[in-house]
């Protein structure tokens, strides 16, 4: 099983590959606090016995890398198994595409979820 996540200020876009091969959007994570975001995500891949996270990081634009160390940083209060394989893939559009699937940025974090599936789609295809 392969988790992807878009990580935002507010919500936390959440896909799934379960057979290493789809892509299928998942229930967002809703962020009240980082901490709070974190053990949730924590949570979400242990209990899909994900052997990789693939996280979106922007890339190009005047806060590229302020936005990659947000997330970064994320990453690094997840409470994830060492043997779990971290992948960071170019998220660059997806919410432009995403908006082309989901009519709006829905609040429930949908239109996230949908943005989260983009990315994890862009790794399956480099695999």
């Amino acid at each position: 099983m392969i988790v992807a996540l878009d990580v935002g200020l507010k919500r936390i876009g959440v896909a799934v590959a379960p057979d290493d091969k789809t892509a299928l959007p998942s229930e967002p994570v809703l962020r009240r606090n980082r901490n709070q975001a974190a053990f949730e995500v924590s949570n979400l891949i242990r209990s899909r016995a994900a052997h990789t996270l693939v996280v979106g990081v922007p890339r190009g634009g005047s806060s590229e890398e302020e936005m990659e160390r947000r997330i970064k940083h994320f990453v690094g209060l997840l409470d994830l198994d060492s043997n779990l394989k971290v992948e960071f893939v170019d998220e660059s559009y997806s919410s432009a595409e995403a908006s082309e699937f989901a009519s709006d940025r829905a609040r429930d974090g949908r239109f996230d979820s949908v943005a989260a599936t983009i990315i994890l789609e862009r790794y399956l295809r480099g695999l």
